[in-house]
């Protein structure tokens, strides 16, 4: 398993696109945030807060992460290299476990430059404002926990097909409904009700809880089960292909 996580580093940064993602990914965010005028810009918001950031973050993610992921089992399948992994000492839950821990560990290294952002704002920052840093960190924690998750759907949705294009758009589709599709279904009337529970599936009602500096253990339960699922998707799928 640690062969196919140090891989999958390798790959990524053996040539210039995986720098030029992440170094897109971080101009991006930092535009959004700091520049352009918008909903998501620091300046607009008026508090010494990051909030705004933590907004944009899960649009972003939800291009970037299945752009990072796309190629992790399309390629395998495509050039016939997964049946020849799997003639090595290896089993297939090892194979996807060691594939996701690595994309993962890609994913938080492009997140961990944005800690700066601690810094710009201490900066600006009135004398005599008071900096949450415990919703920061907080909101920071949710993230790395909607990391797992969007990685998960990422390389389930590269398992599916051999083409990455298609591997990316699935991968986007999916994390954005799971994401924003439910948590807009509560406000839709079906028999005279309101779908008030559905939205208990909404990746966005649980980030936004733990955003808040809200740790609740059902919030963690259902970022973490949705991991957990996908990945066991993902090894069902690779199983299907392979018989």
């Amino acid at each position: 398993m640690l062969a196919i996580f140090n891989k999958e580093i390798t790959n990524f940064f053996s040539g210039a696109s995986g720098y030029i993602i992440i170094c897109l990914f971080l101009i991006g965010i930092g535009l959004l945030s700091w520049v352009i005028p918008g909903p998501f810009n620091n300046f607009d918001w008026g508090y010494a807060s990051l909030h705004l950031f933590f907004e944009a973050l899960p649009w972003v993610f939800s291009f970037l992460i299945p752009a990072v992921c796309m190629r992790s089992f399309s390629e395998e399948q495509k050039q016939g290299t997964l049946e020849i992994l799997l003639t090595k000492p290896i089993t297939l839950y090892e194979l996807v476990l060691g594939k996701y821990l690595g994309l993962l560990c890609i994913a938080l290294v492009a997140l961990l430059p944005t800690l700066l952002y601690l810094v710009s704002l201490s900066a600006l920052a009135a004398e005599d404002a008071s900096i949450d840093y415990g919703v920061i960190f907080s909101s920071y924690f949710g993230v790395v926990l909607l990391l797992s998750c969007f990685t998960a759907i990422g390389i389930f949705a590269s398992s599916l097909t051999k083409n990455q294009v298609v591997a990316f758009l699935l991968g986007s589709g999916i994390t954005l409904i799971l994401f924003f599709g439910f948590s807009g279904l509560p406000a839709v009337s079906l028999f005279n009700s309101q779908l008030y529970t559905l939205e208990y599936f909404s990746l966005s009602y649980h980030y936004k809880s733990i955003s808040r500096g809200v740790l609740d253990s059902r919030s963690l339960f259902v970022l973490l089960s949705y991991t957990i699922l996908f990945l066991a998707l993902t090894r069902f799928q690779l199983q299907s292909t392979l018989r």
